[in-house]
Formats: structure tokens, C-alpha cells, sequence
């Protein structure tokens, strides 16, 4: 059974002859910026943390469908759920008439969700965009104010507002004007910290940084709200430090803004807790709004806005929702996700990969001076990449190389961070040990053949 296989390339090495025939039909037919060289994978099938491709070759996933499939490929309970659905009606457009689904999955969202307040409301849209673009929205309807301040380092999507907001302007060539109103503070990364601060320091020195975009850039007053992810994904696999986000939490009181946790890629169990804010409600400084998306509908696209009821209501009628929003297809896939991520305590999936994972790159750290720095929350971890550990120099060409050579090998890698010397661990959460020991050689063999 794939779900239970290891890496096995059949033809030897990727691409065989089926995907690459595939893969011209898809140069001829698609447009370039999609037909990237990277990875020359055709997927076939795909079970639990295994995908095989149409020539038969089989690989471990670290990716994750870049942070989608927590639960893994076609986990069977899902597909039934979502078979069940189909069989009664595909689409209804909730903002004219309701559905079981979405009032269902919406209720078990207001539980689950670690927004500051006691009655939570949440409605849905379809990707991680739509979601930061409506806690923007619904953060300016309750504060009546224009202004967002973001990070560097973010990525929140690629509508013309959050290409705004994403700092890498790699994935907004060519394509502004952006909205006005958006300022960008310096994200707590704390192993590039300024050389010789503590971390205490260096918590204050980004504090002080932020502090200074209400004299330079925007009046608290005018700021709406500020949108952080706990813990960065494109910008490196970075978490933002408790203790920073304690006192971030405060300045937003002090000056009536609205905290975002933008938690498309860290929900969702892949933290150690079901979201990431979770660590942020346990030290006081619960976010006010959370978006999330990715795997919480095990591949189907759905995404999630949640806030505290007074903060929802004040959208006013029509500022909201769309006509696939909430689909009823994508809410049985999100709500089977849910029940079996709590019933099979995917958090604990989480934290026990998480352990075995960062114990192993620990290890290579310590052996290979080419890994400068490991991090991350559960099964959300980083392994950043440089020259050598003296001067921190990211090593992007290192890490282009690792990729390829763990792709011929069978383990999937994708990068991240501003300069891309970061690999990022996304593997699905029901990967067993067996695959887990597994890549683990994969990825130590790598790193050897390139030093």
C-alpha cells in the first residue's frame, strides 16, 4: 500500500519517459511562469505522506503540497465525506441561501479558534489570499481605520493587497500600483539579530524598530490593524518569539489596533497545537482576528476568517462573502478534517515528528558547518543554510543542489527564506517513523554528497 511504501525511483532517475512527455504538453500549454524546472514530477497517485508519479516513482513528501496536506494524500474518511456531499448538491452560494455544512464547520471553527473574547464568529472563503484580505477588511469595518502594518519577511498572497503586504517583491513583479496604507516593520529574527544582543536585547532593538513607524511612516491612530504570522513561512521558517508578541499584544491595546494572526500555513495542527495562537492565548496575548487555510480542507480549497462577535458584526451587509465561499464540498472536507485531526490527536502527530526531526537536524548541525541554524514549532521546522557559521552568509546555491539531489534519491524539499537558503519541513503529519528514518537518511546523504 503507497501510504505505507518508502522512496523507490523506478526508472532511476526523475524525470522518467512518461512525466516528461507530460511535462511537454504542460510547456506547450501553460504559461511559463507556471512551468517551472525545479521539480520534474507528474503526479499518479498519492496516499498518507507518499506521492507516486505516472512513470511509477515513489516519494516521501516534505512539502506537503507547500503546507496543505497535514492529514496527508486522500486520507480515505475525507474522500467518503466529500463523495457523500456530492451525492446531494455540489454548490450553493451561501450569501442567498444557507447550508448544514458551513453553519456546522463555522460552529466548530468558533470553538476551536484561540481569539481573544468569549463568542467567536466566523465565515469562509477559498484560499489564504482571500483570507488575510478579509481580516483586513473586517479589521478597518470594526476600528473604522485605513492603515496595516506588516513584516518583513511575510508572505500573505498574491491578490494585489496582500502582494502588497508580502515583503518578497519577487512575487509582485510588474504588477502594482498597490493599495496605499501599508507599512512595513522589521520581523524578530532572531538568529540575524544585531551581533552580541541577548535575546531580550534583540526583543527590545525590534520593538524600538516598530515603535519608530508611528513617528516615520503612520500615526497609531490611523493603523487598523497589524498582521503577523506566529511563525513565518516563505520568510524562513521564522516563529515570532513569545515575548515580542506579548508586547506587540500591548502596543496594539494601548493604541486600539487590531492584532491578525495570519495562520494559513501554521494551522491547522502543524504547530503542536491546532493553531499556532494557541502559544500566544497561553502567555496573554491572544490575536483578535485569525485567518487559515491550506490543510484545513485536506486539499479541497477553503479558507477560514474567525474574530470575536462584535468585531465580525461590524462588516457591513455585502462587504463579505462570494459565490464560491464556503462551498459545500469544501465544508465536508474541512469538517471530516477537523473530527479526525482531534480524534487522532494530530497535535500530538505533530509534536512527535517535531521531536524525532529537530533532534536529527540538531545532530547535522552540529557535524556539517554548512547548517548554521535549526527552529521552528512541532512539525514546522527550518534548517537554515549558510557558508559558513562565522559570518551567517546565507548558501542558496547549497541548497539548490540538496533539492536535486534529494529528488533523485525520493524525498521532496522545497526551500524558503528571503534569500532561499532555508529548507522548509512540511511533511505530512500521518508520515510513519519508517518514512520518517527514512527521508532523515535521505536528507543527511544529500547534504554529504554536495559539501
Amino acid at each position: 500500500m503507497l501510504r505505507e511504501a518508502l522512496p523507490e525511483l523506478v526508472t532511476g532517475s526523475v524525470p522518467g519517459p512518461k512525466a516528461a512527455e507530460l511535462l511537454k504538453r504542460r510547456d506547450a500549454a501553460i504559461p511559463k511562469a507556471m512551468c517551472g524546472t525545479t521539480y520534474p514530477i507528474c503526479m499518479g497517485r498519492g496516499e498518507g505522506a507518499m506521492l507516486e508519479d505516472v512513470d511509477g516513482n515513489r516519494f516521501l513528501d516534505w512539502i506537503g503540497g507547500v503546507g496543505v496536506l497535514n492529514i496527508g494524500y486522500s486520507n480515505p474518511e475525507v474522500v467518503e465525506a466529500v463523495k457523500a456531499q456530492a451525492d446531494k448538491y455540489f454548490h450553493g452560494i451561501f450569501n442567498v441561501y444557507a447550508h448544514e455544512g458551513y453553519v456546522k464547520l463555522a460552529e466548530m471553527f468558533d470553538e476551536t479558534m484561540p481569539c481573544r473574547g468569549d463568542k467567536m464568529k466566523t465565515y469562509f472563503a477559498n484560499s489564504g489570499a482571500e483570507a488575510d484580505e478579509n481580516a483586513i477588511k473586517i479589521a478597518k469595518a470594526y476600528t473604522g481605520r485605513n492603515n496595516i502594518i506588516c513584516f518583513s519577511g511575510a508572505f500573505h498572497g498574491r491578490t494585489n493587497l496582500t502582494m502588497a503586504l508580502t515583503a518578497k517583491k519577487a512575487y509582485a513583479l510588474g504588477m502594482g500600483p498597490f493599495p496605499a496604507g501599508i507599512y512595513r516593520a522589521e520581523f524578530p529574527y532572531l538568529y540575524r539579530a544585531p551581533k552580541g544582543y541577548t535575546e531580550e536585547e534583540a526583543i527590545d532593538y525590534y520593538i524600538e524598530k516598530f515603535l519608530k513607524l508611528f513617528d516615520e511612516a503612520t500615526p497609531a491612530s490611523d493603523v487598523a490593524a497589524v498582521i503577523l504570522e506566529p511563525l513565518q513561512g516563505e520568510g524562513g521558517f521564522i516563529p515570532a518569539p513569545i515575548e515580542f508578541v506579548k508586547k506587540l499584544r500591548k502596543i496594539c491595546d494601548d493604541n486600539g489596533i487590531m492584532l491578525i494572526a495570519d495562520e494559513v500555513q501554521c494551522g491547522n495542527c502543524r504547530t503542536g497545537k491546532y493553531f499556532a495562537s494557541e502559544y500566544w492565548k497561553e502567555a496573554g496575548a491572544a490575536p483578535d482576528i485569525i485567518a487559515t487555510a491550506k490543510s484545513m480542507g485536506a486539499g479541497v480549497p477553503i479558507s477560514a476568517i474567525t474574530a470575536r462577535a462584535e468585531v465580525m458584526d461590524a462588516a457591513p451587509a455585502g462587504t463579505i462573502g462570494g459565490t464560491y465561499c464556503g462551498n459545500p464540498l469544501a465544508c465536508a472536507a474541512a469538517i471530516k478534517t477537523m473530527e479526525i485531526m482531534k480524534a487522532e490527536d494530530y497535535c500530538g502527530k505533530s509534536m512527535h515528528i517535531g521531536k524525532v526531526v529537530t533532534e536529527a537536524f540538531e545532530k547535522m548541525k552540529e557535524k556539517y558547518s554548512v547548517i548554521g541554524d535549526v527552529r521552528g514549532l512541532g512539525g514546522m521546522i527550518g534548517v537554515e543554510f549558510v557558508k559558513d557559521k562565522e559570518s551567517k552568509e546565507p548558501n542558496p546555491e547549497f541548497v539548490k543542489q540538496l533539492i536535486q539531489s534529494a529528488l533523485q534519491k525520493g524525498l521532496l524539499l522545497e526551500n524558503a527564506g528571503s534569500a532561499g537558503n532555508v529548507i522548509r519541513f512540511l511533511a505530512p503529519l500521518c508520515m510513519t517513523d519508517e518514512q520518517m528514518e527514512a527521508g532523515l537518511k535521505i536528507f543527511e546523504d544529500a547534504i554529504i554528497e554536495n559539501l
